[in-house]
């Protein structure tokens, strides 16, 4: 990297000195810099050091990046290049680490949490006080404070007292003898030649508190190897009863390294198994034609209208086990079915007063497209959806319940997860099945879960608990960390993979750019099967998410792909004289929904056996078919003869099938034979009918005819319902449809990333407002009567500037009472609205609120 003529004194600078093509990628890796378009290079350097967003950059980091960044915040400030891989690759000088760091280092810069030139190199100061150790926060690299930092409320004596110990020469000012013990922490030969004579004891402890929490608890009066240590200053006292291993001690024990596992390369994904990828499109295949046929079932079985909403919103536990049981699934894979019907838009709430699920229009609409296309569908809606259904059943924040299709199951991270990880398994050569616990390592490095490192403190005394100071140390519970699990069984469920490995289908759906993506998830000049050399730190790549026309594009392709792998839908079945029928695949539709009424299914799998019954043919019957057109039916569409046995049932049914009538009167029997309302009225099981003959041919009821209609069914009878006018009422299912209804928007994780032409349009106003923004000007001598005019975001970022150069600033200051007043400050602090600074006007220290700030400049340094 090329070094300015100038070195930058501020973020700002730092910024001016960057292209377009650079300022486009720190746009581009932190979107939230962009919302809105900051009116210049200030602005924009303010907005990047805040907390918010700093924390979003953090999180974004892989491992190795966030470790550089980690030991930065432990360095001097500024720090060197040379200092900088001292602590990362120790004295060792790891191979992997030297060649690695380069890149780390050239990740921050692009996202403007490190500036400056390789041998004045800063960490923003947000990202400093998030990741720098400190009593209540401790550092992930396990290490304490410095020894200056350590001593700064010791009296002058004690300080005295530590150095003569150490075998030092006293000297005249607390300042110098703070200087003289740090030289001697950070000079190997004499750190060793001096931990030489300590006692056995005394290296444990040293050894216990090495990788963190470096803080341990001490007696009023300590053993003789604590002792020892103590007046040498290998512990430090931070408060009565506790004890600091300083920073400059732990660094020579660490061999100079700020962690204890350095990752400059990220983990291989490692294949478990390699099929032949027919294999694993035809199993992917045969996973998607399931998934559409359960989608159809869930669908249809809610056709008249499903579940009722709580009162909270979702589906109640008692309805998805229903649900579950219809399904013949497990309760947490039907509540992942529930769950993509809805995002695809199929299934919502039809907002009446009694608010129940039901399809929705689209669903008639999806029905009616190909196979393939309706998979696509399915698996677009799933791919970008931030509703996770592997939360169902677990508990909020507020220790409520979770449920399917109730609020509280987004994850704005669930999309992304789901893109990296296809991304991964499509880097693997084809019909390679990678291992569970590779993905989530890798998923692991590439996103570590900050703050991971150990927070409690040793007893050093007695021994104490052993701290990892090794950053990101983490387990599989770390939410990326379940959200891939689920997602990686969803996807085999889905048909997206098949044992284990991507499918062709599954892999048109990330969009063209996964064709050629190789290792790591970039394209690999190498090849994809080649591993990378030890020495690459290659930072992970996240593409864009497709945009709404790349994903179209992208699930047509899909569905071209799998289409001839589904199997063609069948016009017939194989009846058998068991009453039963066979159909040996997917049938056409008008046969399916026919087959569905006259039968009642039995068993699924590769074949559906239906099976007719009494109660069945009647249903047929009851929806306006005759016993000719039942046996015109199965003649035309069964490539067996159709059975006698069959024959006789439906011809027994149909028989029988309307000699009892039943009207409202409440509710009456009527029928022409009176033996048989005289075995009714005789039937015992009758009684709860409460039946009365009003006429030969004739019985009342004080039933409603739908019961009664029910309960003479039970008694074996073939009632049929008629109306007012005496015919009989053909009983169709009434699909229970929502108004229309749009699928659920996914909750974005941060403002999405903006497109080429935003972010040119961004950069334009950015630098066009920064030219026209007025720089302050160096002056020896204020102008009389003028005061500086700035921007409020130009003197924060001025004043923060000056903390950290000790620059002397001219401000214009108007006090409470509105009397305005030039002032020459020197800035010690900037927090909370308010800048303590030394005003050599007044030769104290004070403190002014920066809203009273009329604006700043810089003076000449003479």
């Amino acid at each position: 990297m090329s070094t300015p003529a100038t070195p930058p004194r501020s973020l700002a600078e730092a910024l001016r000195n960057r292209d377009d093509a650079s300022l486009a990628a720190l746009l581009r890796s932190r979107p939230d810099l962009i919302t809105p378009v900051p009116t210049d290079l200030t602005q924009l350097a303010t907005r990047a050091g805040t907390r918010g967003s700093v924390v979003r950059a953090l999180e974004r980091l892989d491992r190795f990046a966030l470790q550089t960044a980690e030991a930065l915040a432990v360095a001097a400030d500024p720090a060197s290049y040379d200092e900088l891989l001292a602590l990362m690759a120790g004295d060792r000088r790891d191979p992997a680490v030297v060649h690695a760091l380069p890149r780390a280092l050239a990740a921050l810069r692009e996202q403007a949490l490190v500036w400056g030139a390789d041998d004045r190199l800063r960490l923003v100061r947000t990202a400093r006080e998030l990741l720098a150790p400190s009593p209540q926060h401790p550092s992930p690299t396990g290490l304490g404070p410095t020894v200056a930092e350590a001593t700064a409320g010791m009296s002058p004596g004690r300080v005295q007292e530590i150095v003569t110990a150490a075998g030092l020469p006293s000297t005249h000012d607390p300042v110098s003898a703070v200087a003289s013990l740090t030289k001697l922490f950070t000079a190997r030969r004499r750190m060793k030649a001096l931990l030489a004579g300590a006692p056995a004891e005394s290296l444990e402890v040293l050894d216990r508190l090495l990788w963190g929490p470096p803080y341990g608890q001490v007696t009023a009066d300590p053993a003789p190897w604590l002792r020892w240590l103590i007046d040498r200053g290998l512990l430090l006292p931070t408060a009565p009863g506790t004890v600091v291993l300083p920073r400059e001690v732990a660094l020579h024990l660490r061999a100079g390294r700020a962690h204890r596992e350095v990752e400059p390369v990220a983990p291989a994904v490692e294949a478990k198994a390699t099929h032949r990828p027919p294999l694993v499109d035809t199993t992917a295949a045969g996973q998607a034609y399931t998934a559409l046929a359960t989608v159809e079932e869930l669908l249809k079985d809610w056709d008249e209208g499903g579940p009722t909403v709580m009162r909270a919103g979702g589906l109640s536990v008692r309805d998805l086990k229903r649900t579950a049981v219809a399904l013949d699934v497990a309760e947490p894979v039907a509540a992942f079915w529930v769950e993509l019907a809805y995002g695809a838009g199929l299934l919502a709430s039809d907002g009446e007063a009694d608010e129940r699920y039901a399809a929705t229009p689209a669903y008639d609409e999806w029905l009616e497209q190909p196979a393939a296309h309706r998979w696509a569908r399915l698996a677009a809606a799933w791919l970008t959806a931030t509703r996770t259904p592997g939360l169902v059943g677990g508990r909020d924040a507020k220790e409520r319940t979770l449920s399917a299709l109730g609020p509280g199951l987004d994850r704005s991270a669930a999309p992304e997860v789901r893109h990296r990880v296809l991304g991964l398994l499509a880097a693997l050569p084809e019909g390679a099945s990678p291992s569970t616990e590779s993905v989530l390592a890798r998923l692991r490095w590439e996103r570590p879960v900050r703050g991971a490192g150990g927070g409690q403190r040793n007893t050093a005394q007695t021994g104490g608990t052993d701290g990892s100071g090794a950053s990101g140390a983490q387990g599989d519970d770390d939410p990326r960390s379940r959200l891939a699990r689920w997602m990686l069984g969803e996807a085999e469920m889905l048909g997206v993979t098949g044992r284990g490995a991507l499918s062709a289908h599954g892999r048109a759906l990330l969009g063209p750019a996964a064709a050629a993506a190789g290792p790591a998830g970039v394209p690999d000049p190498a090849g994809p099967g080649d591993k990378l050399p030890v020495h690459h730190h290659r930072p992970p790549a996240h593409p864009d998410p497709l945009s709404p026309a790349e994903q179209a594009a992208a699930s047509a392709a899909a569905a071209r792909i799998l289409a001839p792998l589904l199997p063609e839908p069948l016009d017939h079945v194989l009846l058998q004289a068991d009453l039963t029928a066979v159909a040996p695949g997917p049938l056409e539709r008008p046969l399916a929904d026919m087959l569905d009424v006259l039968a009642d299914v039995e068993s699924k799998g590769g074949a559906t056996v239906y099976r007719f019954t009494p109660g069945s043919v009647r249903r047929a019957l009851d929806a306006g078919r005759s016993a000719s057109d039942l046996h015109d039916f199965l003649t035309a569409h069964s490539r067996t003869p159709v059975p006698q046995p069959l024959a006789y049932l439906i011809d027994d049914v149909a028989r029988r099938h309307g000699h009892l009538r039943i009207g409202a009167a409440s509710a009456y029997v009527r029928c022409d034979d009176d033996a048989v309302l005289s075995e009714i009225l005789a039937d015992k099981r009758s009684a709860g009918l409460r039946l009365r003959r009003l006429a030969p041919t004739v019985l009342a009821a004080q039933a409603d005819p739908a019961a009664l209609l029910d309960g003479l069914r039970a008694m074996g009878f073939a009632p049929a319902a008629e109306s007012a006018e005496g015919d009989v009422v053909i009983t169709r299912a009434h699909a229970h449809r929502t108004p229309p209804r749009t699928a659920p928007d996914p909750v974005p994780d941060g403002p999405p990333p903006p497109d080429p032409t935003l972010l040119s349009a961004a950069i334009r106003a950015i630098r066009a407002g920064d030219r026209a923004s007025t720089t302050p000007l160096k002056t020896t001598t204020p102008p009389n009567g003028e005061l500086p005019r700035t921007g409020s975001a130009e003197t924060l970022a001025t004043m923060q500037a000056a903390v950290l150069t000790g620059t002397t600033l001219w401000i214009g200051y108007v006090n409470a009472e509105g009397t305005a007043s030039q002032r020459v400050i020197a800035p010690i602090r900037v927090e909370g609205g308010f800048v303590t600074a030394y005003d050599h006007t007044a030769d104290e220290v004070r403190t002014y609120p920066l809203h009273r700030v009329t604006g700043v400049a810089e003076l000449a340094e003479d």
